[in-house]
């Protein structure tokens, strides 16, 4: 099946793939040929496509899948190859969750629903820090 994914800033794979293991908001899932059509979102995690014989990994921090007859397409919201990661992307995508978390927790006298999902999204991203063996930030919770 056809595989592609991008990001706002550029494509970062297209190819034949045998299976993608997406980190999906409602649970991680495993897409194959003739996988039923289906979008599903992303949380924060690491997106495996398995072609001819590699496996190739992406860290995701959100976005969404769309899986059809032909193949799955991802976009992402933010998408880097696990090989070229740093610990200054890491670093820099934590910072990012800490913001979310710290504004939706200042708007929680409205909506407590909303440091509930930016305290998710903060804890999806130290699990993905510890996945590919990079330190993440201790959460200021």
């Amino acid at each position: 099946m056809q595989f592609d994914l991008v990001s706002p800033e550029r494509s970062l794979a297209s190819m034949e793939a045998t299976s993608v293991q997406i980190p999906g908001a409602d649970g991680d899932m495993t897409v194959m040929a003739d996988h039923a059509p289906t979008i599903t979102t992303l949380r924060p995690g690491v997106l495996k496509v398995d072609a001819g014989g590699t496996t190739h990994e992406f860290v995701v921090t959100g976005g969404f899948a769309e899986i059809g007859l032909s193949g799955v397409s991802v976009l992402a919201e933010r998408a880097v190859a696990r090989a070229d990661i740093t610990q200054g992307d890491l670093d820099s995508m934590m910072d990012e969750a800490q913001d979310s978390y710290d504004r939706a927790k200042a708007a929680a006298q409205t909506d407590a629903g909303l440091v509930d999902d930016a305290a998710k999204l903060l804890a999806d991203m130290v699990a993905v820090g510890s996945e590919i063996g990079l330190s993440s930030k201790q959460p200021n919770l």
